[in-house]
């Protein structure tokens, strides 16, 4: 890369949420995202459509929850417990920002 190349990148970065970057985290935001703001989503319909084990969906969904990017909350349902996944203000905001940058990577193009 020759120095004007490297100056158009370093003055302009583009940077990707990490957080949202992983694979499962993007698929689990794409979800909830795709949702009217006031709907929330059943926590076994997650993990039944993306087909990952408690576990792993479990260690996603908090570290989304500590990104501040959704909100959890559990409650019963016929006897039974269930928890519901939300996106946050916060979280439809850096999924935008983050496909907003992902879409200026995908269109860089050097010296413009």
């Amino acid at each position: 890369m020759d120095a004007p190349e490297w100056d158009q990148l370093s003055d302009a970065p583009i940077a990707l949420d990490e957080t949202i970057h992983q694979s499962t985290r993007l698929r689990i935001m794409t979800m909830l995202v795709s949702q009217p703001v006031e709907n929330r989503l059943a926590y076994g319909f997650i993990q039944s459509a993306l087909e990952l084990t408690g576990g792993n969906l479990t260690t996603h969904l908090r570290k989304l929850e500590e990104a501040e990017y959704l909100v959890m909350t559990k409650e019963f349902v016929d006897s039974k417990p269930r928890t519901w996944v939300q996106a946050t203000t916060a979280g439809r905001r850096a999924f935008a920002e983050y496909l907003g940058n992902l879409e200026r990577a995908l269109n860089w193009q050097p010296g413009a």
